[in-house]
């Protein structure tokens, strides 16, 4: 055994003398924190069906594959590879449909390419920006984003570019 696997029976441990100490009901206080979560879930399930939902007709619209080559120049010009301009467009949407879209670009050009690896940067270094302000504002019931959803596109656009920045200063 490692000293690691004790971690998680220890914190448990932990918590539960804390509250022998402080005589409080540690299940009860569980029981409520699982009851406040699971409201929480169920709030925020109609945004996240809203963005599943409109990940999946933009998909099949065919607007993707539109929108990627009106960028392409654009991409050539700053020198981003055009195979990781639709895990661009895709990653501030869905995680799970940027892992898709980048299996994809593996298959394609391989991990060791230029696009590979600005693909596994882009993946490592942004966020799924629309699924996360739509987790954490609708659990805090926040219906004005103002400049989140602004400065999260714009910080995702500074990922993309440095990602390729990076992989050619490192790779060359």
């Amino acid at each position: 055994m490692r000293a690691t696997d004790f971690i998680i029976p220890c914190f448990i441990a932990m918590v539960a003398a804390a509250g022998l100490i402080r005589k409080e009901d540690v299940f009860a206080e569980f029981i409520e924190g699982a009851r406040d979560s699971l409201k929480s879930g169920i709030s925020v399930l109609p945004p996240l069906i809203a963005l599943i939902t409109a990940i999946g007709m933009f998909k099949a619209s065919g607007a993707l594959d539109v929108l990627t080559g009106a960028l392409l120049p654009v991409a050539a010009l700053l020198g981003f590879p055009g195979e990781c301009l639709p895990l661009a467009l895709i990653r501030p949407i869905s995680g799970s449909g940027a892992l898709a879209v980048f299996e994809t670009i593996l298959t394609d050009v391989s991990p060791d390419s230029f696009a590979g690896r600005t693909a596994s940067v882009i993946l490592g270094s942004t966020e799924t920006t629309f699924y996360t302000i739509a987790v954490y504002f609708g659990v805090t019931k926040i219906k004005k984003t103002r400049q989140a959803v602004a400065a999260s596109l714009i910080s995702d656009i500074t990922g993309f570019i440095f990602s390729a920045l990076t992989v050619r200063l490192f790779f060359g």
